[in-house]
């Protein structure tokens, strides 16, 4: 159903899942509408979109859920059976989403999708998951993990958001995992809205920023789990772009990244936000990354060839 401004003026597509999606980014991203025609549109979108899922620092993977869902409910039925990544059909991926979705989901003590959960690997997750959607119809996986996702952000509302989970055999803070959750979200996200065609917002600056903060976070391990030694080392890392920033980085993993303080660094790299946050997230060459260099290239190089060690399927 189309939603009308109280001026009479129609706001066309509103009830298509994509075009909803982009006005409740432009909803968030604008407390107060501007004037003329978007002024409208937003408060058309206002008074129609349901409440926000999630609050506080489940909010970046909420909202990453809600892109995939609207570009599934998007997706035309020969959309279901396109090979997206990794050999897998669209609706595989939705399990494979489920699946390392229901590592957390266990940890956390909330509802899990699908079989139990015998074993807190992911690969053996994904497998199970993706034998099991077999039996089921594309809309039943999309609900299964859906409603999955939902039940993770309300347990997270009763969380303290330092709590330390080990899904997969990884333990961060429920935070950093969410974090991880909505950047793996988004990745595959992009992946299937490329074969699919389709075209989605972009995450919210106040969404991106905190999972750009993550990545920084996570260089000394990736240089770690490389086998780098970054010899007490530190990184001046700048990602530019909406929800980018500067972080002052001790590549050493009893240390932690800060946003810039200005303290001394052996080398600086400047690259744009959402491209770093893929590339540790496994999209893009580390030996062709677009990124500018300074100071020491040599550890430079190190960090982006190692950018991607904890990325998966």
């Amino acid at each position: 159903m189309d939603h009308h401004t109280g001026s009479g003026d129609r706001v066309p597509g509103t009830s298509d899942p994509v075009t909803r999606l982009t006005l409740d980014a432009l909803v968030e991203a604008a407390p107060e509408p501007p004037a003329g025609t978007l002024s409208r549109l937003l408060a058309a979108a206002r008074s129609a979109r349901p409440p926000a899922s999630a609050a506080g620092f489940a909010a970046p993977y909420a909202a990453r859920v809600a892109a995939m869902d609207a570009l599934l409910a998007s997706a035309p039925p020969e959309g279901w059976s396109r090979e997206i990544v990794e050999g897998w059909r669209l609706q595989e991926l939705v399990a494979h989403l489920a699946a390392t979705d229901s590592l957390v989901a266990a940890q956390m003590g909330a509802p899990v999708a699908g079989p139990p959960v015998d074993a807190n690997d992911v690969l053996g997750r994904t497998a199970g998951m993706i034998a099991f959607v077999r039996g089921q119809t594309p809309e039943e996986t999309r609900a299964d993990w859906r409603g999955q996702a939902e039940a993770i952000c309300g347990r997270a509302a009763s969380m303290d958001p330092a709590t330390p989970v080990e899904p997969g055999g990884l333990s961060f803070a429920i935070a950093d995992h969410l974090l991880a959750r909505m950047l793996e979200t988004w990745i595959h996200t992009q992946d299937a809205a490329t074969v699919l065609g389709l075209s989605l917002p972009r995450p919210l600056p106040g969404h991106i920023r905190p999972t750009a903060d993550f990545c920084a976070r996570l260089l000394p391990w990736t240089m770690l789990l490389s086998g780098m030694d970054a010899g007490g080392r530190a990184l001046r890392l700048t990602l530019t772009g909406p929800g980018g920033g500067v972080w002052h980085v001790p590549l050493d993993v009893g240390a932690t990244a800060v946003p810039d303080d200005g303290s001394p660094a052996d080398a600086a790299i400047t690259a744009e936000v959402a491209a770093f946050c893929f590339l540790l997230g496994g999209r893009g060459a580390p030996a062709t990354f677009p990124a500018e260099v300074e100071g020491d290239a040599a550890l430079a190089r190190d960090v982006l060839t190692s950018a991607p060690a904890l990325s998966g399927p």
